[in-house]
């Protein structure tokens, strides 16, 4: 009978080697792939790499683009202001020419300086009557009438040179025309209405003089007599008259503060002339409306304010070399 041993030793030596073979076969398809998938990352990692290089060299390509299409707008922008200002100077050298061609026209006229020279002396002569009557008298009327009559005068004069000067007239003119009415009529029309027709002789006894009354009454009334106190002193006819004439001293000095327009001195005579009212008419109905009278007249100013006056011919002196 035979041993088994040696036939089995053969085979399993085989099998060990194909294991070996095997392992070794999958170590290197392992290591093979490994060293694959690592170029494949490292194909990705450039790919990514330039993609991101050219995304940033795209970015700033745009970027500059539109700077520079920032540039150009801001660049077409002054060339359309430019063009604007140019535009605009075209048409006033064209203006200008225009005047320059009409002014050089009317120079040619032989006849035209002695013309002007006169309106300007008559303009001159009607603007300083104007403000010697407005300052030296307040005649506001009279100022009114001269620059009236000087405007027509300088709207005839042509030349460019006067057009600020017919301006400054035209100002000058509605600031005097602002106040309205002179005021000194106002302030007589407001005095006589409170010293008008005063009665001269002595006033009426009181009501309570006049009613029916007893035997006591009579007696009382001979000793004991009522009245307004501010015509305590005034039933006197010689003391009643020298108020009077006292009232008519404070009128006159007050319509000549009116005519001087002094507002200080018209105050006080219109405070004295109230005094004087009152110790003649303490007893009248008409008091309280005279009394009105005379604070209406002490709360307005008898002085115009005379804006611009004087501007006008303080202008035509400076033109013409005055």
């Amino acid at each position: 009978m035979t041993d088994p041993t040696p036939a089995t030793a053969p085979a399993r030596r085989s099998r060990a080697g194909s294991l070996l073979l095997a392992a070794l076969a999958l170590v290197a398809l392992g290591m093979a792939g490994w060293a694959g998938w690592r170029q494949w990352q490292a194909r990705q990692a450039d790919a990514r790499e330039r993609l991101a290089q050219q995304r940033d060299a795209l970015e700033a390509r745009i970027d500059a683009l539109r700077l520079a299409q920032r540039a150009q707008a801001q660049r077409l922008q002054q060339a359309e202001a430019t063009n604007r200002v140019l535009r605009d100077e075209l048409l006033g050298l064209g203006q200008r020419a225009a005047v320059i061609e009409d002014s050089v026209s009317k120079l040619a006229d032989p006849d035209r300086h002695g013309a002007q020279a006169l309106r300007l002396d008559q303009v001159e002569l009607l603007l300083a009557i104007g403000q010697q009557r407005l300052q030296l008298d307040g005649d506001l009327g009279g100022a009114r009438r001269a620059l009236a009559l000087a405007a027509p005068l300088l709207a005839g004069i042509d030349d460019p040179a006067y057009l600020n000067l017919r301006q400054t007239l035209a100002q000058e003119q509605a600031a005097l025309a602002a106040p309205g009415a002179d005021p000194r009529t106002e302030a007589y029309r407001l005095l006589d209405a409170a010293v008008s027709d005063l009665p001269a002789a002595t006033p009426a006894p009181t009501a309570s003089g006049s009613a029916p009354q007893d035997g006591f009454s009579r007696l009382l009334g001979r000793l004991v007599r009522v009245e307004p106190t501010a015509v305590a002193g005034l039933r006197d006819p010689a003391d009643r008259e020298a108020a009077l004439a006292a009232l008519q001293v404070e009128v006159a000095l007050a319509r000549a503060a009116i005519e001087r327009r002094d507002d200080a001195t018209l105050v006080q005579a219109t405070q004295r002339i109230d005094g004087w009212l009152r110790r003649l008419l303490a007893s009248a109905p008409t008091l309280r409306t005279r009394r009105q009278a005379l604070a209406t007249l002490r709360a307005r100013a008898a002085t115009p304010p005379p804006p611009l006056a004087g501007s006008t011919l303080a202008q035509l002196r400076a033109l013409r070399g005055d």
